[in-house]
């Protein structure tokens, strides 16, 4: 296959930014997207020039490290992560521009590279449990609704990889941020810390420069682990109800 590649390529947040076009004529419709920028990169050390810094870690669809804004859409034409892309999704001699993500809240750190450590700091706000170190308990010790078990595993499958506020036109967080207040608001050990987690959680993501939710769906529909726009309307119950119970103490 031969290919067009139009590259975002920015020294660091500080500099201005461009893209800049390359040619490749030796790339195998097996290879995955990131093996396609290896290969450049080779090809640009051979060269003597700097090569393109991306993220990546896993390469197995799970870390959520791959982000890339692909032809404009996050992680690209399907439904998955960048690592788990392939080159058969293009045609040969295709042009395809690949940018970082847009986002106030994601700084551009290098080239392709952003600073996604604002969910970090939204997880350590309050995106975890309090509970008495000891022996493990057993599997079935504490009883929990198959229904909530369902639901709370499949928010907790969002890898914050960051796409929800790539395809957002506001550049919202609230679907990441939604996954992680609900995974723990369905389960008995998430319970004690309930209220002020929500509106931790919350008050962190604005203070981090996040956007708004307009229900526009991009974010449920970019998402490359499916996480559903309920968990948004389920994390404004527990915040507007954490915020009633407080100013009502």
């Amino acid at each position: 296959m031969k290919i067009t590649l139009k590259v975002w390529r920015q020294k660091d947040n500080n500099s201005k930014g461009a893209f800049k076009t390359y040619q490749l004529d030796h790339v195998s419709s097996d290879m995955s997207f990131l093996e396609m920028f290896d290969v450049l990169n080779n090809d640009l050390v051979q060269k003597g020039e700097e090569p393109i810094a991306f993220d990546h870690d896993c390469r197995e669809g799970i870390c959520g490290m791959c982000s890339m804004y692909i032809n404009g859409r996050p992680h690209g034409p399907l439904q998955t992560t960048t690592c788990q892309l392939h080159m058969r999704s293009f045609k040969d001699g295709e042009t395809i521009t690949v940018e970082p993500w847009r986002a106030a809240a994601f700084p551009v750190l290098k080239d392709l590279v952003v600073d996604r450590s604002a969910f970090d700091r939204i997880n350590q706000a309050g995106g975890y449990v309090s509970v008495n170190t000891g022996g493990v308990p057993d599997a079935n010790e504490i009883p929990i609704p198959k229904a909530d078990a369902d639901k709370a595993f499949d928010a907790a499958a969002c890898i914050a990889c960051g796409a929800c506020v790539a395809a957002c036109k506001n550049a919202s967080a609230m679907l990441f941020v939604s996954a992680k207040i609900s995974q723990l608001a369905l389960l008995p050990q998430g319970q004690p810390e309930r209220k002020t987690r929500a509106e931790k959680m919350v008050a962190q993501m604005d203070a981090e420069g996040f956007g708004s939710c307009t229900n526009t769906l991009a974010c449920e529909a970019e998402c490359p682990k499916g996480i559903s726009v309920t968990n948004i309307a389920r994390m404004n119950r527990e915040y507007y109800g954490a915020k009633f119970s407080s100013e009502n103490v």
